[in-house]
């Protein structure tokens, strides 16, 4: 993402549509969304794997 954002420029005389700021702000929700989900699937698993079988 932060490629894309680098690469993404203002030539030609076009506005930079995809600007560092926002690709660091799409970086933040991804990974504040990947560490809920990480959380949320390992608080399904309440089983103890201590057990000797």
């Amino acid at each position: 993402m932060l490629i894309a954002s680098m690469v993404v420029g203002d030539d030609d005389g076009h506005a930079n549509y995809f600007r560092a700021d926002k690709a660091w702000l799409y970086i933040v929700i991804l990974t504040v969304g990947y560490m809920i989900s990480r959380g949320l699937a390992k608080s399904g698993g309440r089983d103890s794997y201590d057990d000797n079988r």
